[in-house]
C-alpha cells in the first residue's frame, strides 16, 4: 500500500493556532486530575472518579503541560516505515488531528456513543487517531490483527454486532466477501489512498472534517474496548474494558515495570490487534507523558530491527521472548544502541538462557512480565529487584498473587497449583468489565474468593512466581494466543482430515509452536506426506488466521480413545514434551 503520500498531508495539515481546549464539561467543574491522582487511584488508595475520559483527562492535559513548558519536546507519536517516511506528532498535534478523526466517525459515519467499531489496520499512525477518535466520542474500540480471515472477521462482526468497520485495503477483499451476512454493519470506513466502492474514504473525510470537537463526558466505568481472546474451545470470548480499566489500571505498570518517564521513547513491538499495543504503545506510555515510537515493519526482519534500534533514540524496548531469541543468535556487540536503557518482555516465558546472552552481549537486563487481556500485569520483575532467571517476577500493585488449588486454597510456597488474584468485596475497576453475551464464562473466572488466571505456577519462598503451563490447552507462541478447537475445526474441513487433535511443541525460537497430530481418511493414506502436510497448512491458513496454522504435523493411524477432547490433548501434549 503507497502510503507516503498520505502521510505527506498530515503534515502540512495541523493548525499553526492552538485549536482551543476541548475538555469535556466535568473540567469545568474540578480540577483536573494528576497523574499523582491516577497512581493513588490505581493503589486503591482514593476511590475512583464517577467520569473519566483518556483523551480528556490525560492526553489533553499533556498537550497544555507542551505549552506551558512542562513536558520536554518529544513527540508524542514517532512513527517510521523504513523507506525514509517519518511522522512525528505532538500531544496538541495528537489532539487536533484525532478531534477530526471524531467528527468523521460521529458525523458522516453517523456513530453514535456506544456502538461498536471494529478496527483492523497495521502499525499506521491512523491506528492511533482512530483509537483517541473512539475515546472522544464514547465509541467502543475492538482492535484486531490484519491476518484475520474473513471467516474471523465475520465471527467477530456478527458477536459483536458492530455498527462500523475501520481497514486498510489489504482487508477489503476479505470483508466484503461476508459482509452480507453483517446485518448490524452500517458503516465501512477505508484507510487507503484509493476508492472503492461501498466504502468511504477516510482521507478524503479527514480532510474537510473540522477541528473543533467536544471530548464526551463518559463514565468511569462506561465500555471504551473489546478484545477478542481464545480459548480452548468455540470462538474466542469478548473481552470488554471500561474506560478507567485501561485509562487508569495501566498507571503503576507505566511507572514501575516500564520505568518510563516522559522525556523517555518507547518502542513496543506488539501486533495493533493485541492488548499489549493498548498496553504499552497508548495507555502505559501516555499516562506518563513518554513518546510512543513504531515502526511500519510488516514482517520481523533482525537487521531491520538492530538498524532502527542503533538509529533512532529509543530508551525503552518491549517485545516477545521470541525476538530476543532471534536477535541474541546475531552479535550483538557489533551494534551500538544510542540510548536503550530498559528492555522488557512478556507474552510467553522467557528461557533463562535468552535472559543471560541478552545481557552478556549488551549489558541490559530483561525484564520479564506476566499479564492477561483480562486483568493486566500481574507479576514482573522491577527495576530495583533482584531478577531470577526463569521467573515472572514478584506479584505487583495492586493484586494479591497466590497458587491456589482446585478448591480456592492457597498453597504453600514450592506447591504447583492454579496463579489467582485475591478479590475483596467488589470487582477490581482494573479488572475487564465482562465477557460480553457470556455470563457464564465470566462467572467462571471466580472461585471462592479468587480470580483464576487459567494459568498455572509455582511461588518460591521469596514471593517470586513461576509459569508452568496453562491449566488449559491455549498455545501462546510468539506471544500469540491459539486456541486449538479453532485450528482443529479448520483441519476438519479438509476431505484428508479424518480426526485431529492440536497441541503445543517445544521450539527453541517461538517457545512452543503448533502441532497438529492428523489421522487421515483412507483416499489420502498414501499420500506423500510432506506435499501433504504443506497443503493442510496453506488449508488452514486460509481458514483461520495465518498464525495459526500448525507448524509440525504428525500423520498417526489413531488418537488416544479417551471420552473429551481435553484429556486427548492432555496425553498428547505430555508426550510432545517428553512428560510420559
Amino acid at each position: 500500500m503507497k502510503i507516503f503520500s498520505r502521510y505527506q498531508t498530515f503534515r502540512f495539515i495541523w493548525f499553526p493556532k492552538p485549536s482551543g481546549q476541548h475538555f469535556h464539561k466535568d473540567h469545568q467543574l474540578r480540577a483536573p486530575l494528576t497523574l499523582a491522582d491516577f497512581e493513588a487511584i490505581n493503589r486503591c488508595e482514593r476511590p475512583l472518579p464517577k467520569n473519566f475520559n483518556f483523551a480528556g483527562d490525560v492526553l489533553d492535559q499533556w498537550s497544555q503541560k507542551e505549552k506551558t513548558g512542562e513536558r520536554p519536546a518529544n513527540p508524542a507519536l514517532w512513527w517510521v516505515n523504513g523507506k525514509g517516511d517519518e511522522v512525528k506528532w505532538s500531544f496538541g498535534e495528537l489532539g487536533s488531528l484525532s478531534r477530526k478523526a471524531a467528527n468523521v466517525l460521529t458525523k458522516p459515519c453517523g456513530l453514535k456513543r456506544g456502538d461498536r467499531v471494529a478496527v483492523i489496520l497495521p502499525r499506521i499512525p491512523e491506528w492511533w487517531l482512530i483509537n483517541v477518535a473512539c475515546m472522544r466520542t464514547g465509541l467502543i474500540f475492538m482492535p484486531g490483527t490484519t491476518q484475520l480471515t474473513a471467516k474471523d472477521i465475520l465471527y467477530r462482526l456478527r458477536a459483536s454486532k458492530a455498527k462500523c468497520i475501520v481497514a486498510s485495503e489489504d482487508v477489503v477483499p476479505a470483508v466484503e466477501s461476508i459482509v452480507s451476512e453483517c446485518p448490524d454493519l452500517k458503516t465501512k470506513l477505508l484507510l487507503s489512498p484509493h476508492s472503492q466502492n461501498g466504502w468511504l474514504s477516510f482521507q478524503e473525510l479527514f480532510q474537510s472534517a473540522s477541528a473543533q470537537h467536544s471530548c464526551v463526558e463518559t463514565g468511569s466505568q462506561e465500555p471504551m474496548a473489546i478484545y477478542f481472546t481464545s480459548g480452548t474451545t468455540g470462538s474466542p470470548k469478548m473481552a470488554q474494558h471500561s474506560q478507567s480499566s485501561l485509562g487508569i489500571g495501566y498507571t503503576l505498570c507505566g511507572r514501575y515495570w516500564l520505568d518510563l518517564k516522559s522525556s523517555d521513547i518507547i518502542w513496543n513491538m506488539s501486533d495493533t490487534g493485541w492488548i499489549k499495543a493498548a498496553i504499552g504503545s497508548v495507555f502505559s506510555s501516555w499516562l506518563q507523558g513518554a513518546c510512543v515510537f513504531v515502526h511500519r515493519m510488516a514482517q520481523f526482519d533482525t537487521d531491520t530491527f538492530l538498524d532502527t534500534l542503533t538509529t533512532y533514540p529509543i530508551t525503552t524496548l518491549c517485545s516477545a521472548p521470541t525476538v530476543y531469541r532471534m536477535l541474541v543468535q546475531k552479535d550483538l556487540k557489533r551494534y551500538k544502541f544510542r540510548k536503550l536503557q530498559h528492555c522488557l518482555t512478556g507474552g510467553e516465558p522467557l528461557n533463562p538462557e535468552v535472559l543471560e546472552q541478552w545481557k552478556a552481549q549488551t549489558g541490559l537486563e530483561l525484564y520479564e512480565g506476566y499479564g492477561q487481556t483480562e486483568v493486566g500485569i500481574i507479576c514482573a520483575n522491577l527495576k530495583g529487584q533482584e531478577i531470577k532467571p526463569g521467573s515472572m517476577g514478584k506479584g505487583v500493585v495492586p493484586y494479591d498473587v497466590q497458587i491456589i488449588d482446585e478448591n480456592g486454597n492457597i498453597l504453600p510456597p514450592g506447591k504447583e497449583g492454579e496463579i489467582a488474584l485475591r478479590l475483596n468485596s467488589t470487582w477490581p475497576f482494573c479488572f475487564f468489565s465482562e465477557y460480553v453475551d457470556n455470563p457464564e464464562k465470566t462467572a467462571a473466572t471466580i472461585r471462592g474468593n479468587f480470580y483464576v488466571t487459567g494459568d498455572r505456577g509455582v511461588m518460591d519462598s521469596d514471593g517470586y512466581f513461576w509459569f508452568v503451563g496453562r491449566a488449559d490447552d491455549v498455545i501462546i507462541s510468539s506471544g500469540y494466543r491459539i486456541g486449538p478447537f479453532e485450528v482443529e475445526s479448520a483441519l476438519i474441513e479438509h476431505p484428508a482430515v479424518v480426526e485431529s487433535a492440536v497441541v503445543s511443541s517445544p521450539d527453541p525460537i517461538r517457545g512452543e509452536v503448533v502441532k497438529a497430530f492428523v489421522v487421515l481418511s483412507a483416499p489420502f493414506k498414501s499420500s506423500n506426506p510432506e506435499k501433504l502436510t504443506l497443503e493442510l497448512q496453506n488449508h488452514v491458513k486460509k481458514s483461520t488466521a495465518p498464525y495459526k496454522y500448525p507448524r509440525k504435523v504428525e500423520f498417526v493411524p489413531e488418537l488416544p480413545k479417551t471420552i473429551t477432547g481435553k484429556i486427548k490433548r492432555n496425553v498428547l501434549r505430555d508426550h510432545e514434551w517428553g512428560r510420559t
